[in-house]
């Protein structure tokens, strides 16, 4: 890696560029306006984020907090939320007093672009001129950080700041592969043929979850077989209209109902949480799971047997993007101390901190990162990035494609709707959510 920092392909930006206003108000000040020194004797930042302790961020975080008392002297009164939680509560949340400091949220147009065009988030402008974060984010990277008036990500003013980059992968038990006999595949058939030799042995071989965000990445990473850039430029950013019953969607829809046919996603999946799929990985019950990097640091500390990663096979495209964001509320009322924990994330002790312990740093060089399996997840994603494959995620498009994409893969695990039923669902869902923003 040396010192070129890790960010997100090429195109990515141009593939996004939309036409639209710039968000926010004309009134956030300048760089001169922001103390990069505050001084926070008898102060309190108020933090929020979801990353467990064992992960990456989790753990480079929490010196994170140390290094900004040190430096800051101020207090840090640090609050664990859940994903679901900061995803389902957000807006009602942000337009209140218990509204945090500073808090770690999910990138796209359906959270944090929904919660600019709210006015509910601090442009960041001038703190990313202040404290130079433009230069250690490369221009692509930047697509996620960047909203219209519309909430619309690509293009409009900061409204968050990513630190680390992320990715959907495949986890695999090293061990239950060599007892079955069995390599890892390099394509989609030879994929389907381990599921079967697992299943043809008595074992279910996906950990899954359909309550939450793994099968939906599943689905998505299965309609990007054979889509392109601009399949999903126009899926993400409304540049022409998304058809779920093109071949890519019909496609994934069908190889998913015939993998649950088939035993290799077990029905109880309906009312699987995530963490739920990641701890039957854990366990050893379901030898492979398709999930995002941020189970890597987690997975390094907890998992007893030899397990390793490849990129999803046959594959150009794989979910991804940037890592989710550090986002200001408006109704902050300690920003200048919110900008500068967000600066220490972003310092080199805290990037090498993130990328030792399984994370993707945004800037960070090898003499920074020892550990083999951090290694191999950063070189994974330098594959990825380099053949422009962040292809960002499913829910994105919308603010409520999340959940209502969760309940169209339980009515297709459950088979309570044929396939066809199912994606005339998740075809109405999308242009509910597409027009409550776009019109």
């Amino acid at each position: 890696m040396g010192q070129r920092r890790i960010a997100a392909a090429g195109a990515l930006a141009a593939a996004l560029l939309i036409s639209a206003c710039s968000g926010g108000s004309d009134d956030a000040g300048s760089s001169e306006d922001i103390n990069t020194a505050p001084a926070g004797e008898g102060q309190t930042l108020t933090i929020w984020h979801y990353e467990s302790d064992a992960s990456a961020m989790g753990v480079a975080w929490d010196r994170a907090m140390e290094k900004f008392t040190e430096e800051t002297g101020a207090k840090v009164d640090f609050q664990l939320k859940s994903f679901e939680q900061i995803n389902t509560s957000a807006s009602q949340v942000l337009n209140s007093d218990a509204a945090p400091d500073v808090m770690e949220y999910n990138k796209g147009n359906a959270t944090s672009g929904l919660l600019s065009s709210q006015g509910l988030l601090t442009d960041l402008g001038p703190a990313l001129e202040a404290y130079g974060w433009e230069e250690k984010l490369a221009p692509t990277i930047q697509t996620t950080a960047k909203y219209s008036d519309l909430g619309v990500m690509g293009s409009g003013k900061y409204f968050g700041v990513p630190n680390y980059g992320e990715y959907v992968q495949v986890y695999y038990n090293k061990d239950a592969f060599e007892e079955n006999g069995l390599e890892v595949p390099t394509t989609l058939d030879e994929f389907t043929a381990v599921l079967e030799a697992f299943k043809a042995k008595g074992i279910t071989p996906l950990a899954e979850s359909a309550q939450e965000y793994p099968l939906g990445q599943l689905l998505y990473q299965l309609a990007l077989m054979d889509a392109n850039r601009q399949w999903v430029t126009d899926y993400q950013t409304y540049s022409a209209p998304a058809d779920f019953h093109d071949a890519n969607w019909t496609a994934a829809a069908n190889t998913l109902k015939e993998w649950v046919d088939k035993g290799y996603v077990s029905k109880n999946a309906t009312g699987l949480k995530a963490q739920d799929a990641g701890d039957s990985f854990i366990a050893g019950s379901n030898p492979i799971f398709f999930s995002g990097s941020w189970w890597h640091g987690t997975f390094n500390s907890e998992i007893k047997f030899d397990w390793g990663t490849f990129l999803f096979p046959g594959a150009q495209m794989s979910p991804g993007s940037s890592g989710n964001l550090w986002v200001v509320p408006e109704n902050s009322d300690a920003k200048d101390l919110a900008y500068k924990f967000i600066d220490i994330t972003m310092s080199p002790e805290i990037q090498g901190l993130l990328g030792e312990n399984g994370g993707i740093p945004l800037a960070a060089s090898d003499s920074e990162v020892s550990d083999a399996k951090s290694k191999e997840l950063i070189a994974n994603f330098n594959t990825l990035t380099e053949r422009d494959g962040l292809a960002f995620y499913p829910d994105w498009p919308a603010p409520t494609f999340y959940a209502d994409l969760n309940s169209s893969l339980q009515e297709l695990v459950n088979g309570t709707k044929p396939v066809n039923e199912v994606l005339d669902q998740m075809q109405a869902d999308y242009d509910k959510g597409i027009k409550e923003i776009a019109g």
